[in-house]
């Protein structure tokens, strides 16, 4: 992924993110992005210190990026924490000041929010809504903001209460709508309260759609468009609304291609399809598979979005085919460890996890920290991870013959401290067999054997989604 997008998309995510965590004082960081990060915060002013809360992910990536120092999610993790850091010790030396202004509250506020610090949040822009002299926009905004917490919280009266303030006052963004809108029907799909969830999934949905469909949205757009838009998804689904749910789907794609987006176009078919086998209708997704490479040349601009979306489907293609049928045996195993080797259908009963992957592949290092947890967390209640991967005859950087690709493979599993078992294949046989071409891929199949889940990429969201995949399959018996 290339640094430049990850600069946009956090610039916009940053005062617009989910804040869920609040995060201690001490320690603002390993290292600085400006010389000012090294204050104590005491003297300065204070929109002087959110700003630079604010834009340290943007710097400290631009540094990074001129040093070429490699991205990966680990960096990405450790940054946002050295951000949020920052924000809490700024916030806790704002905090002891006497007579703040209005403005200086509303900043505050600001601080606690960057820091994920919802209480201290909650009460510095409450504080800031009580005074005379608020500025409308801001007022907005704190209003915004505040609804997201308190829906996040639960207090789903309040929340509802301050969003209709919201919208009898001005400016009301779309973007701002959008959010309140799905953070309240996340948290009444929570409590299963699917009819009051529905209104607000589709209010944000419609606000989160013109959001998209404006140009200069950007990356921010298609986020918010992406999370309201699934959100109404998950409450047909849920609801056992199957059409509904299917043009949600539909809906989304033709935005996608409305808006210029065929990385938008291709998850959104790709759902589709997916949804649709899920839900016991397989030879209607594979007739809409079709359809959909047929369709993708004539609804997209131009032939690089039209080569990149058909390219895209057609590598899912036997992907698609795998789901809902019963797992194949692994082939040409040579080695298995620690454990002993077992076939796939005895270990029917237990939910299973196949992850491919490769020592040389960067994507698949994302992925370890999740399995890890998984396997920790989830093994008693059925969960059996194994980590597949076949010789490739190299390690770490030099020729070498299988013994000794084996002997690597256990330096390797015990130094990143992998707790699975791993499964050396002789031959591609296995990953052709399972659509692994591209790697990480990862396979979850059912204790009755069925594979109910196939995706190839490293990704926030591929991981929540293979979570949330497990946590399902476990609760089946």
């Amino acid at each position: 992924m290339r640094f430049a997008l990850i600069i946009l998309v956090a610039a916009f995510s940053l005062n617009a993110s989910a804040q869920s965590r609040r995060v201690s004082p001490s320690g603002a960081g390993t290292q600085t992005a400006t010389a000012a990060t090294s204050a104590t915060g005491n003297d300065q002013p204070v929109k002087q210190l959110f700003e630079e809360a604010a834009n340290y992910y943007r710097v400290k990536l631009g540094e990074l990026e001129r040093k070429k120092v490699p991205y990966s999610e680990r960096l990405r993790k450790q940054i946002e924490r050295e951000q949020k850091q920052l924000a809490a010790k700024y916030a806790a030396a704002v905090s002891k000041r006497t007579g703040l202004s209005t403005e200086e509250t509303y900043y505050l506020g600001l601080l606690h929010w960057t820091a994920e610090n919802l209480d201290g949040t909650s009460e510095a822009f409450r504080k800031y809504l009580a005074s005379d002299d608020r500025v409308p926009d801001k007022a907005q905004r704190t209003r915004s903001v505040v609804t997201v917490i308190f829906a996040k919280q639960s207090k789903l009266d309040e929340a509802e209460q301050l969003l209709a303030e919201y919208l009898k006052n001005e400016p009301v963004k779309v973007s701002e709508r959008s959010r309140m809108e799905s953070e309240l029907a996340k948290a009444y799909l929570a409590q299963k309260n699917y009819n009051k969830a529905a209104p607000h999934a589709d209010d944000g949905y419609k606000a989160a759609k013109a959001f998209v469909l404006d140009s200069s949205s950007g990356p921010r757009g298609l986020d918010e468009f992406l999370d309201n838009g699934m959100l109404v998804f998950e409450a047909n689904k849920l609801a056992g609304k199957t059409a509904e749910a299917d043009a949600v789907l539909e809906d989304m794609r033709k935005t996608a291609a409305s808006g210029g987006s065929p990385s938008l176009y291709f998850y959104a078919a790709d759902k589709l399809i997916a949804y649709r086998i899920e839900t016991g209708r397989k030879p209607l997704a594979m007739q809409t598979y079709s359809s959909i490479i047929q369709q993708a040349p004539l609804e997209l601009r131009g032939k690089a979005q039209q080569d990149e979306v058909v390219q895209k489907l057609r590598k899912r293609e036997k992907q698609y085919k795998l789901l809902g049928q019963l797992a194949p045996e692994l082939a040409n195993v040579d080695h298995w460890f620690p454990g002993t080797a077992k076939t796939l259908s005895s270990l029917r009963g237990q939910v299973v996890l196949l992850d491919f992957w490769a020592t040389w592949c960067a994507p698949c290092f994302d992925a370890f920290p999740h399995l890890i947890e998984w396997s920790e967390d989830y093994a008693r209640d059925g969960l059996v991870v194994l980590g597949v991967t076949r010789y490739y005859g190299m390690a770490e950087g030099l020729p070498v013959d299988n013994a000794g690709e084996i002997d690597f493979l256990k330096r390797f599993k015990a130094k990143e401290k992998l707790p699975y078992d791993f499964v050396v294949l002789k031959d591609t046989e296995s990953q052709i067999l399972y659509g692994a071409n591209a790697l990480p891929t990862a396979i979850i199949i059912d204790r009755k054997g069925v594979i109910r889940y196939v995706e190839s990429g490293a990704s926030p969201t591929r991981f929540h989604e293979m979570r949330e995949t497990i946590i399902k399959l476990l609760a089946e018996k």
